[in-house]
């Protein structure tokens, strides 16, 4: 049989070619929207803004603790009787040697972690804050120095200008202790008033927002809760 010239043959010929055709459109699009929906990571350093008091109230980056029962949007918030901020729930904090935090690689304390007093002598992060009388500092290990689990390094994502992120590693420390601060927990969990990673992107400026809470298990604070504010600008790697 000669197809060229068969009934129908070109007019079928036409149509599976359309559908051909807009079958490949249709994949084309799904995945370039599959693309742009990704998250990103972002590898490199959050550089942190020193806090400030701005018309009485504070700026830039901060620290705050909520006591047991309360919430971390309505308190009640513990007094830091050595803080710099005029409202005393607010603990101002200052970048570190580093700048700030680091994504996809440690910044762990030094081998020394305390000094005879029980001041943190972690640098990297923060430089080391009055609390209480006692300098606190933070840091990222392997191995978390509370729970002594292994953990990865920490993680920021963004999708459509919002964070998120895995901040397992982080942890406060303070008096001769250690406290983990990060969310998820080490072992993946998010008790009582810990929160998500959560924050704001902007990929023109790298100006970037970035908050969550991390309730503090053990301890004289256990069952506090520990809220962090970072601002800044994020430099990649």
């Amino acid at each position: 049989m000669n197809y060229r010239h068969a009934p129908g043959f070109g007019r079928t010929s036409l149509v599976v070619g359309a559908a051909l055709l807009a079958t490949a459109a249709t994949t084309f699009a799904a995945a370039s929207t599959s693309a742009t929906t990704a998250p990103k990571r972002l590898v490199g350093t959050f550089l942190i803004t020193k806090g400030t008091n701005v018309r009485g109230a504070p700026h830039g980056s901060y620290f705050r603790m909520v006591d047991p029962g309360g919430s971390t949007t309505k308190g009640k918030f513990f007094s830091n009787p050595d803080s710099r901020a005029i409202n005393k729930t607010f603990t101002l904090i200052s970048p570190g040697t580093a700048g700030g935090l680091k994504t996809g690689s440690f910044q762990p304390a030094p081998s020394t972690a305390f000094d005879a007093k029980g001041d943190s002598r972690a640098k990297s992060i923060i430089l080391p804050t009055n609390f209480t009388g006692i300098n606190f500092s933070v840091a990222t290990e392997s191995t978390d120095a509370q729970t002594k689990i292994k953990v990865s390094a920490p993680s920021i994502t963004v999708l459509k200008g919002k964070l998120s992120g895995d901040l397992r590693a982080f942890a406060a420390n303070w008096n001769n202790l250690s406290f983990n601060q990060g969310s998820p927990k080490p072992n993946g969990t998010r008790p009582g008033l810990t929160a998500p990673v959560t924050g704001t992107y902007n990929a023109k400026t790298h100006a970037y927002v970035l908050t969550w809470a991390s309730e503090i298990i053990g301890g004289p604070f256990n069952d506090f809760t520990g809220v962090w504010h970072l601002t800044g600008t994020f430099r990649a790697k």
